[in-house]
């Protein structure tokens, strides 16, 4: 395997053991969370979608920030009102990512919208400082 993506073994047995738990995990997780959801789409579109919507970014988040050295408890109670903070535009894309599907647009055209909106929005609370996590 490592000879297809050109790195010796001792290049790739290196990159393998230079990484840590910390900063594995989260992908590992995620990937793990896209494989679930693929698997239940045709099994359960209700299980699919719990499984989708599972909080599971966010604790992991957590972790690599305290992991990775901010162990103060009000540094990390900033970070999670800041990401209670960036759920208001992440809901208001997903109302009209559904508003935009309703109306008939394609997934894509709804999808771009709701971002652009997404984007506005996420702007406008970092520029009046909302979305700033202070150390």
């Amino acid at each position: 395997m490592a000879a297809c993506a050109g790195w010796s073994a001792s290049e790739f047995t290196a990159i393998i053991t230079g990484m840590n738990l910390q900063k594995t995990l989260p992908v590992i997780t995620s990937v793990l969370i896209i494989l679930v959801v693929a698997l239940l789409r045709d099994r359960s579109k209700t299980l699919a979608t719990i499984f989708a919507t599972m909080p599971i970014n966010m604790p992991l988040a957590l972790w690599v920030l305290v992991s990775a050295g901010t162990d103060n408890p009000v540094v990390t109670a900033g970070y999670v009102r800041t990401l209670v903070v960036g759920l208001v535009p992440a809901f208001l894309w997903l109302g009209v990512v559904y508003l935009g599907l309703r109306l008939g647009w394609s997934l894509l055209g709804a999808i771009a919208a709701g971002y652009v909106l997404w984007v506005v929005l996420i702007a406008s609370l970092w520029w009046f400082g909302l979305l700033r996590v202070t150390s």
